[in-house]
């Protein structure tokens, strides 16, 4: 762990990890969304919804949640959202009827059929920046970042 600095130092944003973090992540998401919002009419946590639902068929909200890392509200606004618009079936849950399974439906599946090739090349786009060393040098990083972040929280490993 670096030293303390003193109290009165200021705070160089630019050099703050979560900042640089957060900056990255909001200019790769936000690169995407204009790929994606104006020809499929869905927002990002819309996406990631439709992406996790597509990527294991059928999952409850909690397990939407889970795999997102977004909160309750943003995934429950995005699936009230995403069965408005004809892309994905709710229903209740066999063994908790205050909860609901999440499927694509028809028109969703095509959604996420069209969208997947996108962000693969997204991928692959911002990928070339890097070597392949460097490619799972920022997948362990990253690990190692989001593991130490649970730790902090409190989260389960």
């Amino acid at each position: 762990m670096p030293p303390s600095q003193p109290e009165d130092d200021p705070l160089i944003l630019q050099d703050f990890l979560p900042y640089r973090l957060s900056v990255v992540t909001e200019a790769v998401s936000s690169l995407f969304a204009t790929r994606y919002q104006e020809r499929f009419g869905i927002s990002i946590p819309e996406w990631r919804v439709v992406a996790v639902v597509g990527q294991h068929g059928s999952l409850s909200t909690q397990q939407v949640i889970e795999h997102t890392g977004m909160d309750r509200v943003r995934v429950s606004r995005a699936v009230i959202r995403l069965a408005d618009k004809g892309l994905l079936d709710r229903r209740a849950h066999p063994q908790d009827q205050r909860a609901q399974m999440l499927r694509l439906s028809r028109q969703g599946r095509a959604v996420y059929r069209q969208i997947v090739p996108l962000a693969r090349d997204l991928q692959a786009a911002l990928a070339a920046a890097l070597t392949e060393a460097e490619q799972r040098q920022l997948g362990a990083i990253l690990e190692k970042i989001g593991r130490r972040t649970r730790q902090l929280s409190g989260a389960p490993q």
